[in-house]
């Protein structure tokens, strides 16, 4: 049953969907109760991140529809973890103020790059670490899943900060409340149909591999891939179309903390 590319892509929509709204349950939940909270439950999700480094390890030599699915949990578990030591303002960048007005764009570059530069190098890290032990391994859906993900999300970054016309920030916490001013509401910018072109291109090669797949799990993990990238790409097109997609989680979020004027400002301090 597993085995079934339908079932796998409707598994990969789930556990999106769930991983995402899990994190920003407990991403609201401590925002609530302060920095050393969030710091804390931070350090306390590091068994996920080690979860996810063990299961991505036992999955590289199976070829069956289980090692699929345990990359690719593997690789959600990794990601999910350092998204949200990002959203925890644990893992960052030097730069927690909101960008002034009228800045030369070699600064505001720069300081839209200092935002997240912690965070950046930290995917790039895992990036690294994953290509390392999972290349050419026997089973790679934990690895290019990783690689969908890292590789969308800095596009979907570039395009916030060149520009898009509808920019979701509802559910950034108090520690990134800077984070908006770095971002850039315009018609379309040059990025945008090159960053779609090549999801799509993606998606179509992932659905190809999964047609001329011999083996059930070689099928499951291209179904995995192929769903992921699709999400990844509708994620984009939520950029440019004005549809609710925050509906997907807001009803499960407790109510946001009330920020007063200095933490709007500078939620840091710094």
């Amino acid at each position: 049953m597993t085995g079934s590319p339908w079932i796998a892509g409707l598994a990969a929509l789930f556990l999106w969907w769930f991983s995402t709204g899990a994190i920003l349950v407990v991403v609201r939940m401590v925002d609530r109760r302060g920095p050393r909270a969030a710091q804390a439950a931070t350090l306390a999700g590091l068994p996920v991140l080690g979860l996810g480094l063990w299961l991505y390890l036992v999955s590289l030599p199976g070829t069956g529809t289980g090692a699929a699915y345990q990359g690719f949990v593997a690789a959600l578990l990794i990601w999910g973890w350092i998204e949200f030591a990002f959203l925890t303002g644990t893992v960052t960048g030097p730069v927690r103020r909101p960008c002034p007005p009228r800045l030369p764009e070699w600064e505001r570059f720069l300081r839209a790059w200092g935002t997240v530069a912690y965070h950046e190098m930290a995917l790039a890290a895992a990036l690294a670490g994953l290509l390392l032990t999972g290349w050419g391994a026997a089973n790679p859906a934990g690895l290019w899943t990783f690689v969908v993900l890292y590789f969308a999300r800095v596009s979907a970054k570039l395009n916030l900060y060149l520009g898009v016309p509808h920019i979701n920030t509802e559910f950034l916490p108090a520690a990134l409340a800077h984070l908006p001013s770095h971002f850039r509401q315009r018609s379309l910018n040059w990025l945008f149909p090159a960053s779609v072109t090549a999801l799509s291109l993606a998606a179509a090669c992932w659905l190809e591999r999964l047609l001329a797949a011999e083996t059930a799990g070689s099928a499951t993990g291209f179904a995995l891939l192929t769903a992921i990238t699709l999400l990844a790409l509708a994620e984009h097109w939520l950029m440019v179309l004005p549809l609710p997609d925050a509906k997907l989680w807001r009803w499960m979020l407790p109510a946001p903390p009330a920020l007063n004027e200095t933490t709007r400002e500078d939620p840091n301090g710094v």
